[in-house]
């Protein structure tokens, strides 16, 4: 693409941000797959195929999961359904798995079918005075924090306030604007509340785009705030000492930022919480929810570290150990996506 336009790669993504790889894509597991990735194929008793075509080098760089190979070496490349050879799903049976072998060898039989599971989160683990945060909350112009530099992304959308219900509002006696204390298990954030009937009475959000910090005044500054952090012992303290503000640099855009609040950060408020089958973060949090206290200033956090290592005890100790588990001696099953995943021989325990 940059060559049809005698651009350089990075001249190419500069203007035009990102490009269509291919057109009318459709649910590829339906996709039959091409010939020429088709060489010496296999196929076992359970309709999956092998071949031993190399992958296709492709510029999607989009991590997926990776079904093992047969014991001859070759990749696995689709499932033959009704005589044609299909894509299928990135899983070990190369369909859509109702019942989960996987799940069944690692020791977790009661999850191998599709089932409630009750969360840490669910209101019957919840103290009177607690609601759940939905940190996971996202805005459809910002991407996680990783569209800081997309300066007209950030002057529509440069602030992560509370959303709270009117009810909940009420008792608390706040109103939008009003600053909160949003209580972790091991710590808090100071944020903006914004009263509103856009959620569900119990439930708090906060979005995840906003909060990024740094600690000298150095760097991009138009969504990001410039931040103090102190600490005794296991108590870290960060104080937010400057928000955005024009700046000089390579694009006079940058004279032009007229908006002074980035947000808050509240990454560092959320104890580690591994979930035990899968090792990933669960994320939503149980809180409490309080006015925010006379000395509290916008972006306050605070963070017990010592506490934060007992949660995270807590967490492990509600897996069931590879080391007791495993069916073949690695730490997790190596066919499940993982992005940079690991050479083979790094999953031996």
């Amino acid at each position: 693409k940059a060559a049809e336009e005698n651009l350089a790669p990075l001249e190419f993504m500069r203007r035009y941000g990102a490009f269509e790889i291919n057109k009318k894509i459709g649910a590829i597991y339906e996709e039959n797959v091409p010939r020429d990735e088709l060489d010496d194929v296999r196929e076992d008793h359970f309709g999956r195929m092998f071949t031993r075509a190399p992958k296709p080098a492709s510029p999607n760089v989009v991590p997926v999961p990776s079904p093992d190979g047969d014991e001859e070496g070759r990749r696995f490349v689709g499932v033959k359904i009704d005589g044609e050879i299909k894509r299928g799903f990135p899983t070990p049976s190369g369909k859509l798995e109702f019942f989960s072998r996987t799940l069944v060898d690692w020791g977790w039989p009661e999850c191998a079918i599709p089932t409630y599971i009750t969360s840490h989160v669910h209101p019957e683990n919840l103290e009177p005075d607690q609601t759940i945060l939905i940190s996971t909350f996202r805005l459809p112009i910002q991407i996680h924090t990783r569209s800081a530099n997309a300066k007209w992304l950030n002057e529509i959308a440069h602030t992560n306030p509370l959303w709270l219900h009117t009810s909940h509002a009420a008792k608390l006696g706040v109103r939008t604007g009003d600053l909160v204390r949003v209580e972790t298990e091991i710590g808090y954030f100071v944020v903006r509340a914004w009263v509103t009937e856009g959620i569900k009475p119990g439930i708090v959000a906060c979005s995840h785009h906003m909060g990024r910090w740094k600690v000298h005044e150095n760097g991009q500054r138009q969504l990001m705030a410039t931040v103090r952090l102190d600490h005794d012992g296991d108590k870290w303290g960060l104080k937010r000492e400057r928000g955005a503000g024009p700046y000089e640099s390579g694009d006079k855009d940058t004279l032009r930022i007229w908006w002074n609040d980035v947000g808050v950060h509240q990454n560092l408020t959320f104890p580690v919480h591994p979930d035990p089958i899968s090792g990933m973060h669960c994320w939503h949090q149980a809180v409490r929810v309080r006015k925010a206290e006379a000395h509290d200033q916008y972006g306050d956090i605070h963070v017990d570290t010592a506490k934060s290592h007992e949660v995270y005890k807590k967490w492990m100790a509600g897996t069931r150990p590879a080391d007791k588990y495993s069916p073949n001696g690695e730490r997790r099953p190596y066919w499940m996506l993982r992005p940079l995943k690991p050479a083979r021989e790094f999953y031996k325990l």
